[in-house]
């Protein structure tokens, strides 16, 4: 029997990556210019500093996959870190947005420690939150519309984050570069935050049993991972698609402030207060509501097409876009923010197919090996997500490092180019890559559907 989901659900389970997605989009935009422009480090600094801990907090990923695996509660295996790590969660990323009256060598030691602990707690949070969509429905295209309920949720959190950012870092601060406005708009955030996370446990429920419940074995679960071969293709294909977005979205911030140099800014009143809008919070406001848009579009067509199909006619089309984009100039604003639209329309489209693909190779190992660990096999996702963002956040510190950037002063024309082939050229790179990797996935839609009636069937045989 099909599990259907209520609307409900479907909200309330799109609210944990509303939360996740608030500071994952934050840290992927500004954390950068944070450090560089506000905290004071170095950016070739940064990069090695995200290249490190990135590396180890990708390693962390199926670590709190396995524990997750073998968590038994009366809430269910992945719920209840919802509720656990909500508060830490908040804690830590305004920690991470404080800056201390240390010298440089402090400042770095604290940036890695605070910066450390942040993407751990991420990943204790976000790992469950990836697993609970293999267990709250084994309905592949129940899976796809949760998916899509999560992303149309996910990219929701980042328009609110992007919109509010830098008003509120305005409204607290005076300016971009105020200390204390990032700490305390980042407190803002981390009061939402925990509330989102706090509905999400509330108002979800686990309802996919292993076939056979036998006691973990570790060493058979890894070696179950190691012959997953969609995994793997859909590793190397996320890893692609996160390092187009890292890169994009890191320069981004730069490319206005140093490249198009527009100083208008645009006023709104909100609660009786009035904030300001810059172009470059219209610009990435521009993208998540285009991710919103390429969300909601990705489910008919991929019910129509296939998920394989449009994943791949998706991020080829994200490469041409980008390639186009170099050729603008600072004064082609509205082309720029037509291609960003576009773009942005594109790599909406690409999240909830993976998501919801990572479901299928779940259902693939056990149909394959007899034994489930969603968990582990989800732990693939935010991996992928890690490992992406970890080289396009280090490479968007050593390029601005190679190409001169300075921070707060006026940047040479290399310096401008070299920032304009950071959301152009090469995230069209990078786009390329993870559509080679899609090619070669292999579970079809006629495969699927005979995977999960296999399944079925054998669970109706155990019940």
């Amino acid at each position: 029997m099909q599990d259907k989901i209520s609307w409900k659900e479907k909200a309330g389970y799109g609210l944990g990556d509303a939360a996740s997605s608030m500071f994952w989009k934050i840290f992927s935009m500004y954390l950068m210019f944070f450090y560089t422009d506000v905290f004071g480090l170095a950016p070739a600094v940064v990069g090695t500093m995200f290249l490190i801990t990135r590396i180890w907090d990708s390693c962390f990923d199926p670590i709190v996959g396995i524990i997750a695996d073998r968590t038994r509660t009366k809430w269910g295996k992945f719920r209840p870190y919802l509720f656990w790590v909500a508060i830490p969660f908040a804690v830590i990323g305004i920690m991470t947005f404080y800056t201390p009256d240390f010298d440089e060598k402090g400042k770095i030691i604290y940036a890695y420690i605070t910066y450390s602990l942040m993407m751990m707690v991420y990943s204790l949070i976000n790992v469950p939150y990836a697993s609970l969509l293999g267990v709250m429905s084994s309905d592949r295209k129940e899976r796809t519309t949760l998916s899509s309920y999560r992303m149309v949720f996910a990219f929701g959190g980042s328009l609110l984050a992007l919109w509010l950012l830098e008003p509120l870092v305005l409204y607290f601060g005076g300016n971009l570069n105020s200390k204390e406005g990032w700490f305390y708009t980042i407190i803002v955030f981390g009061i939402i935050t925990t509330a989102f996370f706090w509905g999400c446990f509330w108002l979800t429920k686990e309802r996919v049993k292993p076939i056979a419940d036998e006691e973990s074995n570790l060493k058979e679960d890894l070696n179950d991972l190691w012959k997953n071969k969609p995994w793997w293709i859909l590793l190397g294909a996320g890893v692609g698609a996160l390092i187009f977005n890292s890169i994009r979205d890191g320069a981004a911030v730069y490319y206005f402030k140093y490249y198009v140099s527009s100083a208008a800014n645009y006023s709104f009143d909100l609660f009786g207060e009035n904030f300001a809008m810059t172009p470059t919070s219209i610009y990435l406001v521009l993208g998540q509501a285009a991710n919103i848009i390429g969300v909601i579009i990705a489910t008919p067509i991929a019910n129509r097409i296939g998920k394989k199909k449009t994943f791949f006619g998706a991020m080829a089309m994200a490469a041409i876009l980008s390639v186009i984009f170099y050729f603008f100039g600072k004064e082609d604003v509205l082309l720029i923010m037509l291609f960003q639209v576009l773009i942005s329309i594109c790599a909406g489209c690409i999240f909830p197919l993976i998501w919801s693909m990572y479901a299928d190779s779940a259902d693939y190992s056990e149909w394959k090996q007899g034994r489930r660990a969603t968990g582990l096999v989800f732990s693939a996702s935010s991996m992928s997500q890690k490992l992406g963002w970890t080289i396009g956040g280090a490479a968007t510190g050593w390029l601005l490092g190679y190409y001169g950037f300075q921070a707060n002063i006026e940047q040479n024309a290399v310096t401008q180019n070299g920032i304009t082939m950071m959301l152009s050229i090469l995230p069209a790179i990078a786009a390329v890559v993870s559509v080679v990797f899609i090619l070669f996935y292999p579970l079809t839609e006629e495969k699927l559907q005979t995977i999960e009636q296999d399944l079925e069937n054998k669970r109706n045989l155990t019940n």
